[in-house]
């Protein structure tokens, strides 16, 4: 089982970049809701949260929020995690701290309960949150993300971090040009088109002319190898502390980010944990076969 990620040495001491963001203070995250098939004639049900994963963005789930609005009749609202798309940029990038947010966020949409829903690294945040805020869940949904595993797989995260650190935009002259580039750049280390186009929508002009990776990968890569590859590790820090409420975990079939001889580790964080497995899915399961992820979670929403 991989423990550390080696990060290549070149990549070591990077600088930081910190913009709108102070250091231990939660930050204000970009958020879009869906709310068109929720009913406005009758008492709302809590909202589902939901948190995309490393290098992702709300934008990822813009089809599938749509569809489980129309599948719970709830309210979805969709966030980019701090260093991610829309969101803040900071220096800190910790499980607690993105917990945090969410706390914050859920207090400033005056939000008393929530069911939330997190793929990979925003699975990882919202046990966390769930952890640390039972009040605020009525139920979680954790998808292709193991609270006692690190996945070997995590391993090749510091190879595509350091592939793409190294794409130089200098000459690009479009945005369309500049995702074209990177992406044959990317090639030769990411052999993966599904991939490579999902990291490429990373890229954007700002200002114009100017472009860039729109996550902060300096601070992504400092805090992979020691707080984001290492979810499993903090959990003995918490004295114990467990979640009662209904939690589904579901999990590609093809992936082994979840394995079936960890079940009762998990069971003893999350009690009341059921388990579904997609067959023929790899990690990104809920992009690889969207109807049976929709049907697996808005059946656990609405049981």
């Amino acid at each position: 089982m991989a423990g550390n990620v080696i990060l290549p040495s070149r990549l070591i001491g990077l600088r930081l970049i910190s913009t709108t963001a102070l250091r231990n203070t939660p930050v204000k995250l970009a958020y879009t809701i869906y709310d068109q098939d929720t009913p406005k004639d009758k008492p709302e049900k809590p909202p589902v949260l939901v948190m995309h994963g490393l290098f992702g963005s709300r934008n990822n789930w813009n089809s599938l929020s749509k569809a489980l609005n129309q599948l719970t009749k709830r309210r979805i609202i969709t966030i980019d995690a701090r260093n991610h798309g829309e969101s803040p940029h900071t220096p800190e990038m910790t499980y607690q701290d993105m917990a945090w947010d969410i706390q914050h966020l859920l207090e400033k949409l005056n939000i008393k309960e929530t069911v939330l829903m997190g793929h990979s690294m925003g699975g990882a945040a919202v046990m966390l949150t769930a952890l640390t805020y039972p009040y605020l869940v009525e139920k979680l949904v954790v998808v292709d993300m193991s609270p006692v595993r690190m996945s070997p797989s995590l391993q090749e995260m510091s190879l595509i971090m350091a592939a793409m650190s190294s794409i130089d935009f200098k000459g690009v002259q479009s945005l369309s040009q500049a995702r074209q580039h990177t992406d044959q750049a990317l090639s030769t280390t990411i052999h993966s088109p599904t991939l490579r186009q999902f990291l490429v929508m990373n890229i954007t002009e700002d200002p114009p002319g100017n472009f860039r990776w729109r996550v902060n990968l300096p601070v992504l890569i400092e805090h992979f190898p020691t707080h984001i590859a290492q979810f499993p590790t903090i959990l003995p820090r918490l004295g114990g502390k467990t979640f009662t409420k209904p939690t589904l975990f579901i999990a590609g079939g093809k992936s082994d980010y979840i394995q079936r001889e960890d079940h009762p580790g998990m069971k003893k964080l999350f009690p009341n944990a059921d388990f579904v497995y997609i067959e023929d899915a790899a990690h990104w399961l809920h992009a690889e076969k969207p109807a049976e992820f929709l049907k697996s979670s808005s059946d656990f929403i609405n049981s």
